[in-house]
């Protein structure tokens, strides 16, 4: 029987992928994404899909926002998805795709093609194949990764639920009927991450707001500086001036 990987195995192997401390802001961020993808990743159940893919690069994209240094997000990434054996490129390929065939439909026909897809028609394309093999899978295993994605997808066809809370719980409630999954569940999971990503946002605009401050403090400083010390040079002048 083969070893499982442990949560400590996961964090020890992103640590050798991504060397570079991780600042202290998304830190904690970055190790949940790490042991919820670890712990799906080991979960018999478990099947890599474009929707929970979007879920991972929507969720590192949103979050990481405003990470400094620039350069470290892609190595960590990296490090996220080879920790558990994945492929980064392979993640932002399949989640580009999936929005991709999403873009160009209406949320009408996108409610329509599901039902009919998760009712045993079938589908073309990696969008419609990926509802395909979930509606047909009595053992999928559900995420928040998957809700994430989920919802990125309403967005690309509809941003307008975003705003609409009434619409967007009612397309959540037939989505989730569809697939075959509790709304509720769904619902909790993205009333969750929105809350997250409002948080998130609030904290980097206190920093912002605070760096700012720091930083006309410090060029107030340097002007008073300049000033006092004009202001010593034209005294030294005028007494020279005077003396002679």
């Amino acid at each position: 029987m083969d070893n499982i990987r442990t949560v400590s195995d996961t964090k020890r192997k992103f640590y050798t992928y991504h060397t570079r401390p991780i600042n202290s802001i998304y830190r904690r961020f970055v190790e949940e994404l790490l042991v919820e993808m670890h712990l799906l990743s080991v979960n018999v159940d478990f099947r890599y899909d474009p929707v929970y893919t979007l879920g991972v690069v929507t969720s590192f994209e949103r979050f990481m926002q405003g990470y400094k240094p620039e350069g470290d997000k892609t190595s960590i990434f990296n490090g996220l998805c080879q920790a558990v054996e994945g492929n980064s490129e392979q993640y932002h390929q399949d989640a580009e795709a999936i929005l991709n065939e999403a873009k160009d439909l209406s949320i009408g026909d996108f409610k329509d093609k599901l039902t009919d897809v998760t009712n045993g028609q079938g589908g073309e394309g990696i969008l419609w194949g990926t509802f395909s093999a979930i509606a047909t899978n009595p053992k999928f295993k559900y995420s928040r990764l998957f809700a994430v994605g989920l919802y990125t997808l309403l967005m690309e066809i509809d941003a307008d639920l975003v705003k609409d809370e009434e619409k967007r719980t009612e397309t959540i409630k037939e989505v989730s009927e569809a697939l075959k999954f509790p709304s509720e569940k769904l619902q909790k999971d993205l009333d969750l991450y929105r809350s997250n990503l409002d948080k998130m946002q609030q904290l980097l605009t206190v920093i912002e707001d605070t760096l700012e401050a720091d930083r006309k403090k410090r060029a107030s400083k340097e002007a008073e500086k300049t000033t006092e010390t004009v202001d010593q040079k034209e005294t030294q002048e005028n007494q020279e001036s005077e003396s002679t």
